[in-house]
C-alpha cells in the first residue's frame, strides 16, 4: 500500500481493498459450510466432534428450545470473573493490534525517518511475525493439551508468553536503529500472535445456551480498543512531542493483560448461566 501509495495515489488502496474484500466475501459464501451440512464431513467425524464438545448442532432449530434470557443471566455474562478477565484480556490485546494498524506506520514515518515505501515494508514485517506467532501459539496450545495439561494451562501459557514479548516493543525508546527497531517491533508483534488464544478460550468457557452472544460481547469489548487506543496515542503524541510515552502506554497494557489472566481468570471450564 505504501507503494502504491506513493506512485499512483492512496485513491487507488480504496479500490484494492475494496475488490480483496469483494472476492474474499463470494469465497466465503462458496465454502463455507456447517459442520453438520459440510459435503465432506462423515457421521463418523461429526460424531468425534459432537463427543468433543463442540455445538454441531447450534443451527438444528428442531433441537432448541426458545428460552428468553433472563435478567440474572444477562448479569452473569457481564459480571461473572472468568468472563471479565477474558474480555479484558482481549481488549488489551486488541489494544497492541490498533497501535499497529493506526499509529505504526506513522511512527515509522513521522519518528525514524522511514520514506512511505519504506514504512510499507517495514510495517508489513512485524505482520508476518504476527501471523507466525498465531500459529504456534495456537500449535502450543493444542501440543499441551494432548501431552495431558489442564485446559487451564494450555491455554494461559501462550497468552501469558506472548503478552510478555509484546510488551518488548517500548524497548524500541532506546535505540536509534530503524533494522533494530523492525527487529523488536516484529518480536513483539510475533508475541501478540502467540496470546491470540482469546477465541479459543471464550469457545471454552462460553455458556453453550449463548456461545454467540459470549463471543459478541467478547469481541465488542476487546474492539472498545479501536476507539480508545487511536485517541490516547494521539493526545500523547501531541502533548510530549514523542512517541516514547506511546510505546509505554501499549506495553503497560500487556503486564495488565498477563495479570488479568494470571489473577483474575480462574479455571477455563464450560460455564453454566444461572437458572
Amino acid at each position: 500500500m505504501g507503494w502504491v501509495t506513493q506512485r499512483l495515489g492512496w485513491e487507488y488502496i480504496f479500490a484494492m481493498m475494496g475488490l480483496l474484500g469483494v472476492l474474499l466475501a463470494i469465497l466465503w459464501l462458496v465454502t463455507m459450510r456447517p459442520p453438520a451440512k459440510h459435503p465432506a464431513v462423515s457421521n463418523a467425524e461429526l460424531t468425534y466432534i459432537r463427543e468433543g464438545g463442540a455445538l454441531v448442532d447450534i443451527d438444528d432449530r428442531t433441537k432448541q428450545t426458545k428460552q428468553k434470557l433472563t435478567g440474572k443471566q444477562i448479569q452473569f455474562m457481564l459480571t461473572d470473573r472468568t468472563l471479565l478477565g477474558v474480555y479484558g484480556g482481549q481488549y488489551c490485546i486488541n489494544v497492541i493490534l490498533y497501535f499497529f494498524l493506526t499509529w505504526f506506520p506513522s511512527y515509522l514515518h513521522q519518528a525514524r525517518g522511514l520514506s512511505l515505501t519504506q514504512t510499507g515494508f517495514a510495517a508489513s514485517v512485524p505482520a508476518l511475525c504476527g501471523l507466525l506467532g498465531a500459529i504456534i501459539g495456537g500449535a502450543m496450545s493444542d501440543r499441551l493439551l494432548r501431552s495431558g495439561r489442564s485446559a487451564s494451562f494450555a491455554r494461559k501459557a501462550p497468552f501469558v508468553i506472548g503478552m510478555g514479548l509484546a510488551s518488548t516493543l517500548c524497548f524500541c525508546n532506546f535505540v536509534q536503529s530503524p533494522l533494530v527497531i523492525v527487529a523488536i517491533m516484529s518480536l513483539a508483534f510475533f508475541g501478540k500472535g502467540v496470546a491470540a488464544i482469546g477465541w479459543a478460550v471464550i469457545s471454552d468457557i462460553a455458556p453453550k445456551e449463548v456461545p454467540g452472544l459470549a463471543a459478541g460481547i467478547f469481541n465488542g469489548i476487546g474492539n472498545v480498543a479501536g476507539i480508545v487506543t487511536p485517541i490516547a496515542i494521539g493526545y500523547i503524541v501531541a502533548l510530549t512531542a514523542s512517541y516514547n510515552g506511546a510505546l509505554l502506554f501499549v506495553a503497560v497494557h500487556c503486564l495488565i493483560a498477563i495479570l488479568l489472566y494470571l489473577f483474575v481468570v480462574g479455571k477455563i471450564r464450560r460455564l453454566s448461566l444461572p437458572a
